[in-house]
């Protein structure tokens, strides 16, 4: 027990005390994409429902985090409407984040070939710290543990709430994709002791859809080789993950690797396996991804579980002149 107390008391110090905060993340980032850019809203068409739950450090219990999302294309708007909700969990729920977005992307048909989506996020922001939750030096008896009252004095606010605005783009055609999103433009103070300014997230997704096999005996829908490559910097952390996506009849795999890079050195974290079943006749997918730390941080702490699920509702079947961009499934 006073392990898991230790282990509360040290996470949980980064975390408050850090001169900045970073956003979580997930490594289904197409199964989760209204988290990714704002811009894919509506991009299905159809009204879908998107949920994911990711466990990181299991061992520790140290970050658990949850995602639901809903959007649909609307006629009369020319674009999509989602909504967006995320519920972060750190230091075994000590530290909490909750936010709650309402979506717009407009979507644009330059030419015959090349679409373009720009997609427009208003989000509400709440962190929430469990004072009662922490554990200090003083606490602690040497016989009998953590038994003593502290003389530390709790902040004066223990929940911060901000609003904050993002956007982002997204350009495709029938073989390749480019989008940009940037996250936390008004830069919210989310501090319970001392200032801690969320910095601006800068972005980047990129792929190529390489149909297999012949025209004549497979559907190229199906049978999809896509590169992929997501960039992402956010104060002084960037992430380079670079993975490959298959997908034949209703079945997807994939593999991903994922760098930490800092401003002099270039540091492996995670190599992400991925498989999932996407059934052409039924309106769900499922996906589970694993992430192994590969840092030096080594994969003692049990490396991250990644679950997802989504559900694309019928709606009524009308011509568009919009076509459905070929990325990841997850």
């Amino acid at each position: 027990m006073a392990l898991k107390r230790l282990y509360t008391l040290v996470f949980t110090a980064i975390l408050v005390q850090s001169a900045t905060a970073q956003d979580p993340h997930f490594s289904q980032f197409y199964a989760n994409p209204l988290y990714l850019n704002p811009a894919f809203a509506g991009i299905k068409v159809c009204p879908k429902v998107n949920t994911s739950y990711r466990n990181q450090y299991p061992v520790a219990g140290v970050y658990q985090t949850y995602s639901a999302s809903y959007d649909q294309y609307v006629d009369k708007l020319n674009g999509g409407l989602g909504v967006l909700i995320v519920q972060d969990e750190a230091a075994n729920r000590t530290l909490r984040l909750t936010e709650a977005s309402l979506i717009y992307s407009y979507h644009l048909k330059v030419n015959r070939k090349f679409q373009l989506l720009t997609g427009f996020q208003g989000t509400f922001r709440q962190r929430g710290l469990d004072w009662g939750s922490l554990t200090f030096p003083d606490q602690i008896d040497p016989f009998y543990g953590f038994v003593k009252p502290t003389n530390e004095l709790p902040p004066n606010q223990t929940t911060s709430s901000n609003l904050d605005l993002s956007m982002g783009m997204v350009g495709f055609t029938e073989h390749y994709y480019i989008g940009v999103s940037v996250h936390h433009l008004t830069q919210p103070n989310e501090a319970f002791l001392t200032n801690s300014i969320l910095p601006t997230k800068v972005s980047i997704q990129s792929g190529a859809t390489l149909r297999l096999g012949k025209k004549r005996l497979y559907n190229s829908q199906d049978n999809l080789l896509i590169p992929n490559i997501v960039y992402q910097m956010q104060g002084g952390a960037q992430h380079l993950t670079a993975g490959v996506s298959f997908n034949r009849g209703p079945l997807t795999g994939g593999f991903a690797y994922r760098q930490a890079m800092g401003a002099v050195s270039y540091n492996p974290d995670a190599l992400i396996v991925l498989i999932g079943i996407a059934p052409n006749e039924v309106p769900w997918t499922f996906g589970y991804s694993y992430d192994y730390t590969i840092s030096p941080q080594t994969n003692s702490l049990g490396g991250a579980h990644e679950v997802t699920l989504s559900y694309r509702f019928p709606c009524r079947s009308r011509k568009t002149k919009y076509s459905e961009i070929k990325c990841p499934k997850f």
